[in-house]
């Protein structure tokens, strides 16, 4: 059979970085993935399911030298229009809303968002390499694990004594009493709680929905953090300069290859088994699907104990959003919004909360809120006019039939759509609408969560996916999670994958 030094299931973007380290550090490496094509949510059967980039780790950026490989932007600091049906639209420009202007919004929300804003970027700035750092382990030998924590605490504790109580009392508390508090305008507390559980199975009013939010803002793009940037060519550019950027590094890319189980001698990962019955070898497997899949999948319950099972199934990964593409015989005009702006439907915080709610009870929402992208507007060479939509939230079990539910939340989005951009519906050409479940049977993202799990606060850091897993080895040796399940998160970053890579060449387990 083939052999490798290092098989990599899953060619996304986790995948695909985590390769590309191991490969520029001289290790024969395969990377396996059962789609078509490579690009994990940066591609699709129709359309990619990501349409934004925000969260590209700048390491795995420079490290896998994707601008050499093809990578640039049709537009960075990419402004959010909070959308009004009025025409009375609200936009924040820059990174986060450096500057933020409409018509009535009152001078005391302002100065308010500019000094709430700086607050949560100077929070999240002191948070961000948390994402590069692999969780310690909470050993009483895990001195050196534990050096980058506590720099961390230190950067906290340099707050000061209000900032730093600030800070704790904000982490665990929900962003919508902290915009009630602060702000006045619905339009721009509506944009704020919508981004703030924006992949999230949680609303506005959930409990310990801030820190998550401080962890997206921790993200950064072309340079700035919590900037938004379109690629040139769309998402599929990233994936694609990714993949090149691995087999430049001298690694094998496989597609169309389902990997069945993990082959296991005297406890140690010895290679992998695709579907075809095909055995490739190697000492070392790196995971970049889910962390359910791989430990209950491709391992199973025979090679790990009953502690480990009983963690591995308790992984709460929900999915909560739906994606729309359409194909449309004209520009859409949305009451005057600039088109070239990332355009936010979502009137207030009780309207986030009323989406949540009823996708919380497998009901359709009524009003659902959604981002919207019209990336032909961003191409100067297309010839179809598009618009693509995340759609947050959708049920992921729905209380009726998933055909009738998909119809109904379909027609609820199109009607919300019209109302803000009239005529839309009749200039409609092709659809294409992905519910939680549709996502993941088309793309292997358990539940439709683009995370691979919730990424809550139960489920962060040291504790993502669970404690015994949390530094990407798993209790079978020669195997590592390195996937958007694990720390940090997901979002078209690579920061897992090239976080896992890294422990793999320290040789820690």
């Amino acid at each position: 059979m083939p052999s490798f030094d290092v098989i990599v299931i899953g060619a996304g973007p986790n995948g695909l970085a985590a390769g590309a380290r191991l490969a520029k550090a001289g290790r024969r490496v395969i990377v396996l993935d059962a789609a078509a094509a490579p690009g994990g949510g940066t591609r699709g059967p129709g359309q990619p399911l990501a349409h934004l980039l925000g969260m590209l780790d700048p390491r795995v950026a420079a490290g896998m030298e994707l601008e050499r490989h093809g990578l640039s932007y049709a537009a960075t600091q990419v402004a959010t229009t909070a959308l009004s049906a009025s025409g009375d639209h609200l936009v924040l420009h820059g990174s986060v809303g450096e500057r933020i202007e409409g018509r009535g919004l009152p001078e005391a929300d302002i100065r308010a968002w500019a000094a709430l804003r700086a607050r949560l970027m100077g929070f999240a700035e002191i948070l961000a390499p948390l994402r590069a750092m692999p969780p310690p382990r909470l050993a009483r030998k895990a001195g050196n694990d534990l050096i980058g924590l506590g720099k961390v605490g230190l950067a906290l504790r340099r707050l000061g004594r209000e900032e730093f109580r600030e800070f704790l009392r904000m982490a665990l508390i929900n962003i919508a009493d902290v915009l009630e508090d602060e702000l006045s305008d619905d339009r721009l507390k509506g944009a704020i709680a919508f981004d703030a559980t924006l992949g999230a199975w949680a609303g506005p009013r959930s409990p310990n929905t801030l820190l998550p939010y401080l962890n997206r803002l921790a993200g950064e793009v072309a340079g700035r953090r919590g900037a938004l940037a379109v690629p040139a060519g769309g998402m599929a550019a990233v994936g694609e300069a990714m993949a090149r950027a691995f087999t430049t590094a001298g690694g094998t890319l496989r597609t169309g290859a389902r990997v069945a189980r993990v082959l296991i001698d005297g406890g140690r990962a010895a290679g992998v088994v695709l579907t075809t019955g095909e055995d490739i070898g190697a000492g070392t497997v790196l995971s970049a699907i889910g962390p359910q899949e791989t430990l209950l999948g491709l391992v199973g319950p025979d090679h790990l104990d009953t502690g480990v099972l009983r963690r591995a199934r308790a992984i709460r990964a929900r999915g909560g959003a739906a994606k729309l593409h359409l194909t449309l015989s004209q520009a859409p005009d949305f009451r005057g919004a600039d088109p070239r702006t990332r355009l936010v439907i979502a009137p207030g915080v009780n309207a986030v909360e009323d989406a949540f709610n009823a996708t919380k009870y497998g009901e359709v929402p009524a009003r659902p809120v959604m981002e919207i992208l019209l990336p032909s507007a961003f191409d100067p060479a297309a010839t179809t006019y598009t618009l693509s939509a995340i759609v947050q939230f959708a049920p992921s079990t729905p209380r009726e039939g998933p055909d009738a539910t998909r119809s109904a939340m379909l027609e609820n989005t199109l009607a919300v759509l019209e109302e803000h951009s009239p005529g839309l519906r009749a200039t409609i050409l092709e659809t294409e609408f992905l519910m939680p479940a549709d996502i993941e049977a088309t793309f292997g993202m358990t539940g439709g969560n683009w995370h691979h799990g919730d990424l809550s606060v139960e489920q962060m850091f040291f504790l993502r996916p669970f404690a015994e897993v949390a530094q990407y080895a798993t209790p079978i040796g020669g195997l590592w999670l390195a996937g958007a399940g694990s720390h940090p998160g997901g979002g078209v970053s690579g920061a897992a994958g090239w976080n896992a890579a890294g422990r793999v060449l320290e040789g820690r387990s």
